[in-house]
């Protein structure tokens, strides 16, 4: 059984994203209609919804393609996930240089998720050679538009003094910005800050707010840090991280 929607519900971004939660199957068939009449923003989220495999079968090589799409129309999270999709390999090969291009195509353009990648890749050297300089830059731009995640990264250059003179209050200013902004590793920076100054029982609300929203890797690394820490109600922390990370790999 097929059925219309009317051009309006299509194009209203906050019913595709009720739509999404609640009928992922529906919310598609709207999206693949949208996309299909050239509406940029269906065509983008069509390839976003292709690569989860959301409402509709995961395709890789489509999503590749429907992305390629939007961003030759000017769409900018689509030209970031193009970079995200050669960086990782869904849908094409391996090729961070090609993720760089992307990215940079993006962030030239404004986009701060965009800025963010390009800088991981300058900082790690992976498709550009490490320049920590230019990361730096890229991070403090996104920060400034509000990019939670490049906010603690920052915030850790500024921490660490790498590039840059070190400047310890402002690293926790941003790392108090990027924890309030809900990034789980400013969190989790933002309690390391608070238990170097003895406000423990501050620490733990960040931490366990960590907790929550982490992923994998990060509640691995993270546990083993906690069990380093000098205060045991941080120390103790350590064994809930592991069991969370335990309980995320049995899915």
């Amino acid at each position: 059984m097929s059925f219309r929607l009317r051009r309006e519900e299509v194009l209203d971004a906050a019913g595709l994203a009720a739509m999404l939660k609640e009928s992922p199957a529906r919310a598609a068939q709207a999206i693949l209609l949208a996309a299909g009449k050239g509406e940029v923003e269906a065509q983008a989220l069509l390839g976003q919804i292709l690569l989860d495999g959301r409402g509709i079968a995961q395709d890789q090589p489509l999503a590749l393609r429907w992305f390629g799409i939007a961003a030759g129309r000017g769409h900018l999270m689509a030209r970031n996930m193009l970079g995200r999709c050669h960086e990782h390999g869904w849908g094409c090969a391996v090729d961070a240089s090609v993720a760089a291009q992307h990215y940079r195509i993006a962030a030239e353009a404004g986009l701060d998720w965009a800025m963010y990648n390009l800088a991981n890749l300058l900082a790690t050297g992976r498709g550009a050679t490490v320049d920590h300089l230019q990361a730096l830059a890229l991070y403090w731009r996104a920060a400034e538009l509000g990019h939670a995640k490049s906010m603690n990264l920052l915030g850790r250059y500024l921490e660490e003094g790498q590039v840059c003179p070190a400047d310890p209050l402002a690293a926790r200013d941003w790392y108090r910005r990027s924890a309030m902004a809900g990034d789980f590793r400013g969190q989790f920076s933002f309690a390391a800050v608070l238990a170097g100054e003895g406000r423990i029982d501050e620490a733990l609300v960040w931490l366990e707010k960590a907790l929550v929203g982490g992923n994998l890797n990060f509640l691995r690394v993270a546990s083993q840090t906690l069990a380093d820490a000098a205060d045991p109600r941080v120390q103790a922390m350590a064994a809930r991280y592991s069991a969370r990370n335990a309980e995320l790999q049995r899915g």
